[in-house]
């Protein structure tokens, strides 16, 4: 068996252990796929994906404890490699399998610094209220999934306005915003002692209020992790 070693990163590495269950064959690219942090620390529940640029055919593995997992690819195939920073999708780099004919492994290595602090671009409200868009279900439910992947994890809900209206409203407002976000994962079976939510109102402004575009940046929720 031939074996291929593509070192996405010009960094060193430890060799990385992965438990022998797939097999490569004359159609398919055995890739060993490994997950850490800057610090040199194993990403569990990291979501990567391998797209096909010519197919348009899409694959991806979850990392298991060790911040690894093995996929199966075809062969004759280029692949743009993207990686799930929470709810967010990142791309990172790109793995050319070639066509040719034998047995061939590839080891994969990864590394980015996951973030603890996200904006929920897509969870929107009726204006002025707390009611949740149907069109936010979606970015929703891709956090359940990373809760019920990552059991340990804690969450706290931020919610955020503009300046438009007083302080005291926009406290409210935003208040009763992050607490329609908590109450949605809970209603899809997380357990409430593991998010919390906190409005912010108008304090913490990460745009300029005086603009249009300023003021739409800074109504927002943000997810940040407390603990995993």
């Amino acid at each position: 068996m031939q074996k291929f070693f593509i070192l996405l990163l010009i960094l060193f590495y430890t060799t990385a252990v992965f438990s022998q269950q797939l097999e490569a064959t004359e159609e398919e690219f055995l890739v060993y796929v490994s997950v850490k942090d800057f610090g040199d620390k194993a990403i569990e529940g990291a979501k990567i994906f391998f797209d096909g640029d010519k197919t348009k055919k899409s694959f991806h593995g979850i990392t298991n404890a060790q911040g690894t997992f093995q996929i199966l690819l075809p062969k004759g195939e280029t692949y743009s490699i993207r990686y799930k920073d929470f709810s967010k999708v990142v791309d990172y780099n790109k793995i050319e399998l070639p066509s040719q004919q034998g047995i061939y492994e590839v080891e994969v290595f990864i590394k980015y610094k996951p973030s603890r602090v996200i904006v929920l671009e897509n969870v929107l409200f009726d204006t002025g209220k707390a009611t949740l868009k149907a069109s936010s279900y979606p970015a929703l439910n891709d956090i359940v999934e990373i809760l019920a992947m990552k059991p340990k994890m804690i969450i706290e809900i931020g919610g955020h306005t503009d300046n438009v209206g007083s302080k005291e409203s926009n406290q409210i407002l935003s208040q009763a915003r992050a607490e329609s976000v908590r109450n949605y994962l809970i209603s899809k079976g997380i357990k409430a002692n593991r998010i919390t939510a906190v409005g912010y109102g108008q304090e913490k402004a990460v745009a300029d209020n005086s603009t249009a575009e300023g003021r739409q940046k800074n109504r927002r929720t943000e997810v940040t992790i407390l603990s995993e």
